[in-house]
């Protein structure tokens, strides 16, 4: 049986005094990506923040693991083993490869050396280029470097804001690639994509959001099937 690891149940949240979820329920078990798809303004980002308490529910519950973690600082969200790779400003320009992934591991008591050793291993373009300035690469290798970075703390869970924005097609499917290859460290991914096909498409199950709520959930196979979901959502 399939473990909630992060579950999300009957969460208002916005920004300021504007709302934007509204009784919104959903779930990440243990392995799986899921992808949430939707309409711009739907409330797509909105779940990775309140998540990863950028923003704290107004109404509602986030847990992990079934602990409460709505309105915990994000520091102590990534201590407790959820990553964060927001859409954009994902890595830091200045600094090297090697101090943008220590830059990832701050909250580590130790074994960082090792844990930043199997990332070079894993990403071999990124142990090529460690003394490089982050500033000098191309978009999919900063998406590279901003997953690395997540998984220097080692979660179970990583919360993934639009993967492939702003990339060419070739290269996002290479993101997709290690967005996979990053799902089978066991870590389980729940993910915002505008490209709506290709997200499904590597996902085992999505959710449509619209209007700050769930839409539809199915097995991702099945939505991209869903006539009426294709009709709204996919332009098809």
């Amino acid at each position: 049986m399939s473990e909630h690891v992060l579950e999300l149940t009957n969460v208002d949240s916005g920004y300021g005094e504007v709302q934007v979820l509204d009784d919104l329920t959903l779930h990440l078990d243990a392995g799986e990506i899921v992808c949430l798809i939707g309409p711009n303004g739907a409330g797509k980002s909105t779940v990775l923040k309140t998540a990863f308490g950028m923003l704290t529910p107004w109404k509602g519950s986030v847990s992990y693991h079934g602990d409460e973690i709505g309105g915990m600082a994000p520091e102590d969200i990534v201590r407790e083993g959820i990553g964060f790779v927001p859409q954009t400003d994902n890595v830091f320009g200045s600094l090297t490869i090697d101090e943008n992934l220590r830059m990832g591991g701050v909250a580590r008591s130790s074994g960082l050396d090792d844990v930043i050793g199997r990332l070079y291993e894993r990403f071999p373009l990124l142990d090529e280029k460690r003394a490089a300035n982050a500033r000098t690469l191309s978009g999919g290798q900063r998406q590279v470097l901003a997953f690395a970075r997540a998984l220097v703390m080692e979660p179970d869970v990583l919360l993934i804001d639009e993967p492939s924005a702003g990339l060419a097609p070739n290269t996002a499917d290479e993101v997709f690639g290690h967005v996979t290859a990053v799902n089978e460290l066991d870590t389980a991914i729940l993910m915002v994509e505008q490209n709506a096909k290709k997200g499904l498409g590597i996902s085992d199950r999505g959710y449509v959001l619209d209007q700050g709520t769930v839409a539809y959930e199915d097995e991702a196979d099945e939505l991209l099937d869903n006539p009426e979901v294709s009709k709204l959502y996919l332009g098809g």
